[in-house]
């Protein structure tokens, strides 16, 4: 099979799309992605921003996951070289790799990845709560009430969710933004 080229005139959604799938098997992790990018259009919209570029870095920012799952400090390093080859604009690469640690927050779309990667995490495991296993049944009482317990979603930094507050969020409001924004794919995470 050919690999998937990209350039930067031409790196739309649904290569990018191809491109995940083309390196993510799991497809729980390719329904993380898409949750994360329907964040990230839903905060780019928010701030006035550009929400195909980042919806794009939403959509690629576990795309070397399978490759890192056992070298987690190469996580988002691997996914920055994978994409050097497509020319795309260093703000998504910036942002990938911010939302592991491995460079600074330098603005809202940095922040945004940071903090909607471990929500949609923890906003899929609310939702498997419920017994219809659907998005429409998560409340925010009911995500507040499961934030505060340690052992619930651990894998979900709590600390990471609440850098929301670098974008001027509450995290009330940040939460039900990224459920508002997870509900609008629901049939496509199929919650």
């Amino acid at each position: 099979m050919e690999k998937l080229k990209l350039k930067e005139e031409n790196m739309d959604r649904e290569k990018a799309l191809a491109l995940l799938q083309e390196h993510l098997k799991n497809s729980n992790l390719v329904k993380h992605c898409l949750a994360v990018e329907a964040c990230m259009r839903e905060f780019a919209a928010h701030f006035g921003e550009d929400p195909e570029r980042w919806g794009l870095a939403g959509l690629l920012h576990d795309l070397d996951y399978e490759y890192t799952v056992d070298d987690p400090d190469n996580h988002s390093l691997k996914t920055a070289e994978m994409l050097a080859e497509f020319g795309l604009p260093g703000e998504i690469v910036h942002a990938i790799k911010a939302h592991n640690h491995k460079v600074d927050i330098q603005n809202n779309m940095d922040a945004a990845l940071l903090t909607s990667d471990p929500t949609t995490g923890f906003i899929t495991a609310c939702a498997l709560m419920h017994p219809d296993k659907k998005l429409k049944s998560v409340d925010l009482k009911f995500m507040k009430k499961r934030f505060k317990e340690k052992s619930f979603a651990k894998g979900a930094s709590r600390e990471q969710m609440r850098e929301c507050a670098a974008m001027g969020f509450e995290l009330d409001a940040f939460l039900l933004a990224c459920l508002n924004a997870m509900e609008h794919i629901d049939t496509e995470l199929g919650l």
